[in-house]
């Protein structure tokens, strides 16, 4: 292994799905109210982050709104594993495309860094039969501020491939600021495509070190992230 590959979920891979109404009503069940959930901007946070800005909002306590939370997040995931069957996930263009590609390289290893929770982005990719590529990941259940996602999804590669992966041999694949930012907190090489909420002028204005439209161009990809 010689690359570490670590995408993005929503915006990146894939779009679409019950996510948000499923974390509504767990929400109202588990904390009477879901804030200004309608509102709120989701992007390139983790859900525990946005769970608790929404419940701030709303006058909670953190300490009310940490006893709530594992009862949330089991409410969360059983409304959205039911919800998926009927309103899947859809992949992104060329996406699947791509992954086959990097899935079939031995030097490449491929990991998530997302602010899902680890079972929310695993039903997610199930629902598009891309889980199987994705062995490792930093999660929003692993820490709540996605800078810190990177650090746990690296020495989790390594624990699982026994490589020693550097920064430098890393890159952030994802769809927002906050995306490139993690990346450029760890000194990893970013690349930000424009199939999320921001285009590539917002996401070459944030940093990223390259920037595409969608992932249709596959050869140009992949000569960019293996380089």
């Amino acid at each position: 292994m010689r690359k570490l590959l670590l995408f993005d979920i929503d915006g990146t891979l894939v779009r679409g799905g019950p996510a948000k109404e499923s974390f509504q009503l767990a929400m109202v069940e588990t904390f009477g109210t879901a804030g200004s959930i309608e509102v709120h901007d989701f992007s390139g946070k983790t859900d525990p982050q946005i769970a608790r800005e929404l419940l701030h909002n709303a006058g909670l306590s953190d300490l009310e709104i940490d006893r709530g939370f594992p009862v949330l997040w089991e409410r969360y995931l059983s409304e959205l594993e039911c919800r998926l069957i009927h309103t899947p996930m859809y992949t992104l263009p060329s996406v699947t495309d791509l992954l086959s590609v990097l899935g079939a390289l031995e030097d490449v290893a491929l990991g998530l860094v997302t602010g899902n929770i680890a079972r929310g982005a695993r039903l997610k990719l199930r629902s598009v039969g891309l889980e199987g590529y994705f062995p490792v990941g930093g999660y929003g259940s692993d820490h709540e501020f996605r800078n810190h996602l990177p650090g746990i999804a690296m020495q989790r590669a390594r624990d699982t491939w026994g490589v020693d992966f550097s920064a430098g041999d890393a890159v952030i694949l994802g769809d927002t600021p906050r995306d490139v930012e993690c990346g450029r907190v760890e000194g990893i090489r970013t690349v930000a495509v424009a199939t999320g909420n921001f285009g590539v002028e917002d996401l070459e204005a944030a940093g990223a070190d390259h920037t595409f439209s969608d992932f249709t161009d596959t050869d140009r990809v992949l000569e960019v992230i293996l380089d």
